[in-house]
């Protein structure tokens, strides 16, 4: 991540325990925004086996393309052959509390913790915007981590800007 090391598409793997909403709406949100720089996944500690209606929903509404998505198993990316992650992001409390996986290539990681949208019960005005906050607290993170310095931060300097990204995130809002 610093100056010396080659210039490639960082992998960056969202996780949460479902993989069925906020994962999946950050790793859409970064392949768009990151295209060419960063290579974006997600993966469940326990997938639901399906991406929840409410977040295709959303994501097609705001014209992302949705087929390619699907809830899968953290496993995929411990197996052979599978892509080696620079970073490694939970944006659930639950999959931050889980003993995760050993990573090859140890990629840097952090907390990136958003209100789950599928636990909000009540209208469906009340349920999409739920799932509209969580992508706009999502969307927020992401462009802060898009646009930092890698190649001028070191390392401990690049996890202590990770770690105040998932901290910072609702500061807007409670104002």
């Amino acid at each position: 991540m610093t100056a010396d090391t080659p210039h490639r598409p960082y992998n960056v793997l969202f996780l949460c325990t479902g993989n069925s909403a906020r994962s999946i709406m950050a790793e859409a949100i970064l392949s768009r925004v990151g295209a060419g720089k960063f290579n974006a996944y997600s993966a469940g500690s326990m997938p639901k086996g399906a991406v929840h209606p409410e977040a295709l929903k959303l994501l097609q509404r705001l014209n992302y393309k949705t087929d390619a998505f699907r809830s899968k198993s953290w496993d995929e990316f411990t197996q052979p052959g599978a892509p080696q992650l620079d970073f490694v992001f939970t944006v659930c409390d639950n999959a931050a509390g889980e003993v995760c996986p050993v990573w090859p290539g140890q990629p840097m990681t952090a907390h990136w913790g958003v209100p789950d949208p599928p636990a909000v019960e009540g209208s469906a005005i009340e349920v999409a915007q739920a799932f509209a906050d969580a992508y706009g607290r999502l969307n927020n993170r992401i462009a802060i981590f898009v646009n930092l310095p890698f190649n001028a931060l070191d390392r401990l300097s690049l996890q202590r800007r990770l770690d105040d990204i998932g901290k910072t995130q609702d500061a807007s809002r409670e104002q």
